[in-house]
């Protein structure tokens, strides 16, 4: 699994032959949130309040990053890793 980021024990991944639309996997206690990188928007699965807030927070930050990744993975070139949040 590539993980292209990680911070406070959440990890974030963007997997190679994905489905649209672009989007990254944040995973945090065994839960696991799929969030849409052009709107930011949750595709499927929750994280608790805490952990979602530090992800959106994170993804705001990197969003240009999150999409030179997605593409990365379309054209199954190696992952860029992101700075994690601070």
């Amino acid at each position: 699994m590539p993980k292209i980021s990680e911070f406070f024990g959440i990890a974030i991944y963007v997997y190679y032959r994905e489905h649209l639309p672009p989007h990254f996997h944040a995973i945090y206690g065994g839960q696991e949130v799929l969030v849409a990188i052009e709107n930011l928007s949750v595709v499927a699965g929750s994280l608790p309040p805490r952990a979602m807030g530090m992800v959106m927070e994170w993804a705001t930050q990197h969003q240009p990053e999150l999409r030179r990744v997605w593409d990365q993975a379309m054209r199954h070139e190696p992952l860029g890793s992101i700075e994690p949040l601070k």
